[in-house]
């Protein structure tokens, strides 16, 4: 580098040096006006060269110098006869115009060269140029023996974690498998929604084992030069046998290993299919024995080329699902470890409170949690954060500033008010833990908690329909009470609507239907989303929609028929609500009880 710049020093000393050695350069002037001169015989001194001259006129002796370019052609020999008439002095001068034209053509081509020569000697390594090297594997290595994360630190999966621990083992202990001719699992994919660890279980994984872990994600294969995700495939597993034992990781694994186009058909990658194709050859050319355990996560699994997936390839799926109420509460004190809370905190109701919590959610509740507590400048975390905390990773934040006006918030009040007192006027719903119609978000206005008692993973058709009756209780309480509805329904009835069409076409519950699955939702199991293909007739889809309506409008109605039966309670509970904000589940019980028991 110091030499481009000394080059560059030089070209520009070269370029200007003639300008600063003469401060009285000549006065360029057309060659009439030598011509002039000439005839006036008023010049006094001339220079000439082979392509200009420059002379000084008498009898001013301070009189400028001049400088004109000569016309090809012109007659040099009576110029200077005619010159030595009149008796100027006369010089021949060496011409420099060629040099300096070589100059300007040659000076920057050196430069580029001398560039060129730096760029690439400093890009090399191991023997090959940087620039030349679009094909290296872009893995990063987390530490070259552990990362510093085990099993200690995952919480809530301990399935996986136990699937896991014997690929950690065979890394620790190959003599032990290979002793007895038992082959570990070449692949290993987890499986499972965002944020729920499968990133953590492949480090823990490593750091259990003590080998080197490459992580990498899948979109970094894929480039827009043909051939370049293969040699990183390539290159990738040259490091993994030279680090050997160790364990590879490609996150999202989905960007590389996507279905591959058919023959005929329009939408194909050619160079994401190569590099496909060269990752199915490197898993089925290496020998597990040598301990390289390729991991990779995706929560898109249906998306995925069952080439990968076939035996010897990714031969082990394991499933990292959300936690449940014990995972949870295992998972908010590990990361509780690192907050001071204080003693009334009951870590196992801010589990229940969090049904359908990943991981990363958890972790977020917990750390949003501290910083309110900051916020208030105490120096331990209350229950009064955590469920604060709760409230701002599912609804969003408080939005004090966005003031509702009189009429809006009586109607979010009832609405509000609506869904509670349903829920509990049904036997089937889960308890109202808090009503709020505190703003939040960018669209919530009000909000109904429920917290349910234990998790459940199998629902009959009469809770089915008490949450369908219970969604639709905002809705009918503002029918109730004005008469009409407000936009503020929209989400309760797209989510009614869903509830309703999933009934009719997954579950089987609807009479006109029958006992027939219509739609397939495996492919949305993982958070994704699956194009639904119709495989039902016209009259068929018209019967679907019938039912679905006709399940919406008899929860509805249900709905309304419960509220009008508690009209005068509605209206007591929606005007205290109104005035305190929010409403704590235990005091609507409790006001429900005593109305209903006197």
């Amino acid at each position: 580098m110091h030499l481009v710049f000394a080059f560059g020093l030089l070209a520009l000393v070269l370029l200007v040096s003639r300008g600063w050695d003469d401060p009285e350069s000549p006065r360029v002037v057309p060659y009439s006006h030598f011509l002039d001169a000439l005839d006036a015989e008023r010049i006094s001194e001339a220079w000439i060269s082979e392509g200009a001259v420059e002379w000084t006129e008498r009898p001013d002796p301070d009189a400028p110098r001049y400088r004109s370019v000569r016309v090809p052609g012109s007659d040099e020999v009576e110029i200077v006869d005619r010159l030595h008439g009149m008796g100027a002095s006369i010089t021949g001068e060496w011409t420099e115009e060629g040099w300096g034209i070589l100059l300007l053509w040659l000076l920057p081509l050196g430069l580029l060269v001398v560039f060129w020569i730096w760029f690439i000697r400093r890009m090399a390594g191991g023997g090959q140029a940087e620039a030349l090297r679009f094909g290296s594997s872009k893995a990063k290595i987390v530490d070259d023996r552990a990362p510093g994360v085990s099993f200690d630190d995952v919480a809530g999966v301990d399935e996986a974690v136990t699937e896991l621990r014997e690929v950690a083992d065979f890394l620790k202990n190959r003599e032990k498998y290979t002793k007895v001719g038992a082959r570990i699992p070449k692949g290993v994919l987890l499986v499972g929604p965002t944020g729920t660890g499968k990133t953590l279980l492949a480090r823990a994984t490593a750091g259990e084992a003590g080998v080197p872990f490459f992580v990498i994600s899948g979109a970094e294969f894929v480039e827009m030069f043909v051939g370049v995700g293969a040699a990183r495939v390539r290159d990738l597993f040259r490091q993994a046998r030279e680090k050997a034992p160790c364990i590879v990781f490609i996150d999202e694994i989905d960007g590389l290993g996507k279905v591959r186009a058919g023959a005929g058909s329009p939408v194909s990658n050619e160079e994401r299919e190569q590099t496909l194709n060269q990752l199915l050859v490197e898993l089925d050319g290496f020998d597990a024995t040598v301990g390289v355990i390729i991991m990779a996560a995706t929560n898109r699994p249906d998306l995925l080329d069952p080439a990968l997936q076939r035996p010897g390839r990714f031969d082990r799926q394991v499933i990292v699902d959300r936690p449940d109420l014990k995972g949870r509460e295992a998972i908010l004190a590990i990361h509780a470890k690192r907050v001071q809370l204080e003693p009334d905190v009951d870590l196992r109701v801010v589990a229940a409170r969090t049904p359908g919590f990943a991981g990363a959610q958890l972790a977020n509740v917990v750390n949003e949690a501290a910083l309110l507590a900051v916020r208030s400048n105490r120096g331990s975390v209350s229950m009064k954060d955590l469920d604060e905390a709760i409230d701002r990773v599912m609804a969003g934040l408080e939005r004090s500033s966005r003031a509702l006006i009189p009429r809006e918030k009586e109607i979010v009040s009832y609405h509000e008010m609506g869904h509670a007192l349903v829920s509990m006027l049904l036997p089937n719903t889960d308890p109202v833990h808090k009503v709020s119609i505190v703003p939040r978000g960018a669209t919530t206005l009000g909000s109904t908690v429920q917290t349910p008692l234990e998790d459940r993973y199998l629902l009959t058709e009469s809770e089915l329909r008490d949450r369908l009756t219970v969604l639709l209780g905002g809705r009918a309480a503002e029918q109730l009470i004005y008469g009409e509805t407000s936009t503020g329904a929209a989400d309760d009835l797209r989510r009614a609507t869903e509830l309703a069409r999933r009934m009719v076409t997954q579950f089987g519950m609807a009479e006109g239907i029958g006992p027939v699955a219509l739609d397939d939702d495996r492919g949305s199991i993982y958070g994704g989303w699956a194009p639904e293909s119709r495989r039902y007739s016209e009259d068929t889809t018209r019967t679907v929609d019938r039912e679905v309506r006709a399940a919406v409008e008899a929860a509805n109605t249900r709905a309304l028929d419960l509220l009008e039966a508690n009209e005068p309670l509605l209206r007591d509970l929606a005007s205290d609500l109104q005035e305190s904000e929010v409403m704590e589940g235990v005091d609507l019980a409790r006001r429900i009880a005593v109305q209903s028991f006197p």
